[in-house]
This record gives C-alpha cells, sequence and structure tokens, in this order.
C-alpha cells in the first residue's frame, strides 16, 4: 500500500474553501492534469463523477462530502486500472491564518501497471503540490478578490 499527505493553507473562510475546492465541475481549472471534470450524478451527499487527464484516460470516480464535519472522501471505481484501490481523503481545519486544506491519499498499484507504488507516490506528492498552490490561488483570489 502507498500513501502520501499534502497540506496548504489557503487564506480564506472555510465555508468558501470547501464549496470551492469540492467543485468537481470545476476541477478542470483547479488541477493541472484534468482536460475535463464532470459531475454525473448526485444523490445527497454523493457524487458521482468522471475526469479526464491530459493523456486521455478518463475514470469515474464517487465523492462524499461532509461539510459539517470539515472533510470529504473520495474512491475510484471505474475503470480501476492502473490501481488496484485508489482512496482518497481531504480534511480542513481552521487556523488562524486560514484553512489548512490537506489531501491524504491510500492506493496500490495493479500489478501489470507501468509504474510501482513507490514511483506513483513520488508522481502524487509532486502534483499534489503544484495543484494545492494552484487551488490556493484560485480560491484566495475569488474569495477575498
Amino acid at each position: 500500500m502507498a500513501h502520501t499527505v499534502n497540506s496548504v493553507v489557503i487564506g480564506a473562510p472555510y465555508g468558501k474553501v470547501f464549496e470551492l475546492s469540492n467543485d468537481i465541475d470545476r476541477w478542470k481549472e483547479f488541477f493541472n492534469e484534468y482536460t475535463e471534470s464532470e459531475v454525473l450524478e448526485r444523490q445527497g451527499n454523493k457524487l458521482l463523477f468522471k475526469l479526464t487527464h491530459q493523456n486521455g484516460n478518463s475514470w469515474k470516480s464517487y465523492r462524499l462530502l461532509f461539510p459539517e464535519d470539515k472533510f470529504a472522501y473520495a474512491s475510484r471505481v471505474d475503470p480501476m486500472f492502473p490501481f488496484e484501490y485508489m482512496k482518497i481523503m481531504w480534511l480542513y481545519r481552521d487556523i488562524p491564518s486560514g484553512v489548512e486544506m490537506t489531501w491524504i491519499q491510500d492506493f496500490k498499484m495493479d500489478k501489470n501497471a507501468k509504474y510501482n507504488d513507490e514511483q506513483v507516490e513520488g508522481l502524487i506528492n509532486k502534483h499534489s503540490q503544484e495543484n494545492l498552490k494552484r487551488f490556493k490561488e484560485i480560491i484566495e483570489k475569488e474569495a477575498n478578490g
């Protein structure tokens, strides 16, 4: 099993940070590697959505939103490959300078995947840090601007 943890502090109110960071239809703006992001279905706090990577691969995931408890949980569902599983939790914590948003990912690569767990951990850490900076810039500009 592989595990990553990455955080950023966003200088904006919690409600705005949670709302904007979970606006999946805008994720192609927030994430530098997605060309499409689309919510397919909403049922209460559960969203089924589709993401398309810049390499052309698409997949569906679900996301559970718990704004009152300051977290969101997601899991990739179809297709699973190149993962055996991919679980993601986003935690939000109020601090004096804003909101600390932390992304935690637990996953295992499929044995037939091009990259192993350790290689993908490195890629996810790199992309998470880049994308967290984008989230910070966009949300702060929108919330305070």
